[in-house]
């Protein structure tokens, strides 16, 4: 009798992700090292505002437009795709249905939304654009080794080849230190677009839809590269606090709107032991964080 042969099927386990660096943790770490910590190595849990939902659906719809043919890219097919996305996005996340306690705030919420919408109708015409890629997940290796991820809203391509990023910003056009973020932000990104393709990108554009305002930033090679250097030090810094688990505070006007003042030390809190240096995705961004 020939026995026949069995095949052995090894499991393919995927490979864990080496913790990278994001614009939003950057930004944390550079804020207060103690957010950091809660939100890229304890991971403690968030409550989403009613302001960053709104965002999330916003920037959801405005995704989806561009799905559409260019000639249906108008602010009636925008409307109509605002309940659907948040429908979904409810039903993804049980969470997020609790955040209304009547109809009256739920319909001042989607009101809300829609004039966040019409505002960025009053920004742009998108039946005249032809994105290279929305919600685009980017990915690459500095030099030094360390490694960057994050998320781009819109990247626009020329038929000449410039490339510009956008960012949807769905509360009001910052002042000083959130203007300083934002750049911050969007530098991050250019860097990123200019490592993987070797092309500055030329303009950085983001939209605020509540004032219906635009900014504009013109990155060059030297600038960049003198930004490469901040993030190695930045994540140098993080790698210091991660072996050593001492993330200290820093307490500024930005504390108001922080969700962890219970935990925090300037505030009379105490925070939960050190669970030690994550692996893998130690600076990965949430959804909560493009929301904004």
């Amino acid at each position: 009798m020939t026995e026949i042969p069995v095949a052995i099927v090894e499991e393919v386990v995927p490979k864990p992700r080496r913790p990278a660096l994001s614009p939003s943790r950057a930004g944390d770490f550079k804020q207060c090292p103690l957010l950091y910590r809660f939100r890229a190595v304890d991971r403690l849990p968030e409550t989403p505002s009613v302001a960053q939902v709104r965002g999330i659906v916003v920037h959801a719809v405005l995704e989806e437009l561009f799905a559409l043919p260019a000639a249906e890219r108008v602010p009636d097919r925008a409307h109509a795709l605002l309940d659907p996305v948040w429908t979904r996005l409810r039903d993804e996340r049980q969470e997020l249905a609790d955040l209304f306690t009547d109809d009256d705030s739920h319909d001042h919420w989607l009101e809300s939304a829609t004039r966040l919408i019409d505002g960025y109708f009053t920004l742009e015409d998108p039946r005249r654009l032809d994105p290279e890629a929305r919600e685009l997940l980017v990915e690459t290796e500095l030099e030094s080794g360390v490694l960057l991820r994050g998320y781009i809203d819109r990247l626009d391509v020329a038929p000449t080849g410039e490339i510009r990023v956008v960012d949807y910003k769905t509360g009001t056009a910052p002042r000083e230190i959130g203007e300083a973020k934002a750049l911050f932000q969007m530098k991050f990104y250019a860097l990123m677009l200019w490592r993987l393709r070797g092309v500055v990108p030329k303009q950085l554009r983001l939209m605020y839809l509540a004032d219906r305002q635009s900014l504009t930033y013109a990155p060059d090679e030297a600038e960049l590269r003198r930004f490469e250097r901040t993030l190695d030090a930045v994540w140098e810094a993080i790698l210091r606090a991660g072996r050593s688990g001492d993330f200290r505070p820093n307490k500024s006007r930005l504390c108001d709107w922080c969700s962890h003042q219970a935990r925090c030390p300037e505030f009379g809190g105490t925070p939960p032991e050190y669970p030690g240096w994550p692996e893998p995705d130690a600076g990965d961004e949430t959804v909560m964080d493009r929301a904004d």
